[in-house]
């Protein structure tokens, strides 16, 4: 869905902070509001920049919504996430997401355009390699290599 136009998040921040507040109850919550958050970002239009987007998102995930809300006020949330996000910048170069990389490092391209960035600035954007049923079968050969990559 579109986003309305005066509704864009503006950071993913709060994002990542509720979806470090879910993981504290054990990882199968935490990706669970992991993958509600994106698919309220990239299928719903759903501004995950707002707080109460997220814990809209929080209930509808059944989570135990006081550990949520004092999880997510604690600034241990905030911490942890610019920790991550320095580490995925300084170790992996990884600039934004979705970012999908196997194991040994390796960094696999999602079907999607990519912005060009100097200086902290998006300057231009990549072609767009596929669009719509297009990108299916693009999806799920990078999906396939990075199952078969893990697989033991």
């Amino acid at each position: 869905m579109p986003y309305p136009p005066d509704d864009w998040p503006t950071t993913t921040l709060p994002a990542f902070e509720a979806a470090w507040a879910a993981a504290q109850q054990g990882e199968e919550a935490g990706n669970d509001f992991d993958l509600r958050i994106r698919r309220a970002f990239f299928g719903q239009g759903r501004n995950i920049g707002r707080r109460e987007v997220l814990t809209t998102l929080a209930r509808e995930a059944n989570l135990d919504m006081a550990r949520f809300e004092r999880d997510f006020a604690d600034p241990e949330a905030e911490r942890a996430v610019r920790q991550e996000a320095t580490i995925g910048r300084e170790q992996f170069q990884v600039h934004g997401t979705p970012t999908v990389m196997l194991a040994d490092g390796t960094r696999l391209h999602w079907p999607i355009a990519y912005p060009k960035i100097r200086h902290l600035k998006v300057v231009g954007v990549s072609p767009l390699p596929c669009w719509g049923a297009g990108c299916d079968e693009p999806t799920r050969d990078l999906f396939r290599r990075a199952l078969s990559a893990t697989a033991p």
